[in-house]
């Protein structure tokens, strides 16, 4: 394998499978087993997953109460599909963690660095939901401070796109793909890859970046052993 730890970001929307929202009970399994193949292998793997297909912070605005609400109802909404994550691989026997940035000991870790470490090294799946713990702190941020924590070689980050193109590929035929792009040139070609407080955290501790289509059978084996898929964002 090409990296001895990474810290996979999903997004909560990549959930929803063929649902209108919340969790498809099929996706779930094939993440499971996408992730029990890379344990298999010997490598170390960190999650965080957002909670777009439950709850999105950034609704709130519209709905009649305060950001700061909607924020703490969004790291809530992680902490469902991390729990969701977690049985769905301990019913394949992958030892599974989570940890959260808020605590709620009766189901959860509460986040302590170290003791996220020795999970991985003992090649247990560690989760780590509630984002941050502060509110206008999107999930990509809180998986580039965790993988800048953990000291992980890179952050995989699975989309429904087979990485970074010129435009978007959904609406613009003509776009063109990336396999390797500089933080530099995402930044002057204002390309969305992150949200800019997580690719500037990136960019400034070195941490190498991933994208990749996460709903491809075998990709994340693949992009772990160094085969050319996605794009990588690197220095």
């Amino acid at each position: 394998m090409l990296y001895k730890r990474v810290l996979l970001k999903l997004s909560g929307e990549s959930l929803i499978g063929e649902n209108d929202y919340g969790i498809d009970s099929k996706m779930l399994s094939r993440y499971a087993e996408e992730i029990n193949s890379i344990v298999d292998s010997g490598m170390q793997i960190a999650v965080v997953i957002g909670g777009g297909n439950i709850y999105r912070g950034i609704q709130s605005e519209g709905a009649g109460f305060d950001r700061v609400q909607g924020d703490y109802m969004g790291m809530l909404a992680t902490i469902i599909n991390g729990m969701a994550l977690q049985s769905a691989l301990e019913s394949i026997n992958v030892p599974t963690r989570i940890q959260t940035a808020i605590r709620m000991e009766q189901i959860t870790e509460p986040y302590i660095r170290r003791k996220a470490i020795r999970h991985l090294e003992k090649g247990r799946v560690v989760i780590f939901g509630a984002g941050t713990g502060n509110p206008y702190f999107t999930t990509d941020t809180a998986a580039t401070l965790r993988a800048i924590e953990i000291e992980a070689d890179v952050i995989l980050k699975g989309t429904r796109v087979d990485g970074i193109y010129s435009a978007d590929p959904e609406t613009n035929d003509k776009a063109v793909k990336y396999d390797t792009i500089s933080f530099e040139e995402v930044f002057n070609k204002k390309l969305n890859v992150m949200d800019l407080t997580a690719f500037t955290l990136c960019k400034e501790n070195k941490l190498p970046i991933k994208v990749f289509n996460m709903n491809k059978q075998g990709n994340l084996s693949k992009v772990c052993k160094g085969d050319n898929v996605g794009t990588l964002v690197n220095f």
